[in-house]
């Protein structure tokens, strides 16, 4: 069999395995934002490499981010990832810009284990919450729980709380965004458009 064939099957199979949890996540109120097929709900930006396999989104080289198409204020997102130790990703919340999304026009909810500043690493929210000590997600796949309510922020990784109703008022409502790459700016930043992150069962509950 080809290989292309192959991973054609494979990845039908991981669309067929999804939907089970799909039905049950939708029974509880959460409507997915990402259906295991392809990229329906977002816009690219950037150079990342984003690409739909085994009913996850993948990147593994360049800077950007997929952005939800709609904006939400007040929900709860859920989200499993999976990203090698020194990947630099992330989930944005309330973009205001979603041609132009960072620190400045949104809340990065981080995921990088190997930041030069550890405490607004992985679990933090960049430059509003931070971590210590931060926890690690590489190698592995992991649970994010997002929570805004008015200017109030919780975030769950793994079943540990790592920011606990944390408040900011600057961004009401936005879109949502995945991120590969990107990193640290000014004296003594990095910058990381490598490595792999994956995203699968992207969730929201919103009210």
């Amino acid at each position: 069999m080809k290989r292309r064939s192959v991973v054609s099957l494979l990845a039908g199979a991981g669309v067929l395995a999804a939907r089970p949890q799909l039905a049950r996540a939708q029974a509880a109120g959460w409507t997915p934002m990402f259906n295991g097929r392809d990229f329906e709900g977002w816009d690219r930006i950037g150079t990342a490499n984003w690409r739909v396999e085994d009913a996850a989104l993948v990147a593994d080289r360049g800077n950007g981010f997929l952005v939800s198409q709609r904006d939400y204020r007040d929900f709860q997102l859920r989200a499993e990832f999976y990203v090698d130790t020194h990947t630099n990703s992330g989930i944005f919340i309330r973009c205001t810009n979603p041609t132009t999304v960072g620190t400045a026009t949104a809340y990065e909810v981080n995921i990088w284990d190997e930041r030069p500043e550890p405490r607004y690493g992985t679990g933090a929210i960049v430059d509003i919450a931070a971590v210590d000590p931060m926890p690690r997600a590489g190698g592995r796949w992991n649970t994010y729980e997002i929570t805004a309510a008015g200017d109030a922020f919780t975030v769950v990784l793994n079943g540990q709380k790592t920011v606990d109703a944390v408040r900011d008022a600057r961004f009401a409502t936005g879109r949502i965004a995945l991120q590969h790459g990107l990193g640290v700016p000014g004296p003594g930043g990095a910058v990381n458009d490598s490595g792999v992150v994956r995203f699968r069962r992207v969730e929201i509950r919103a009210g």
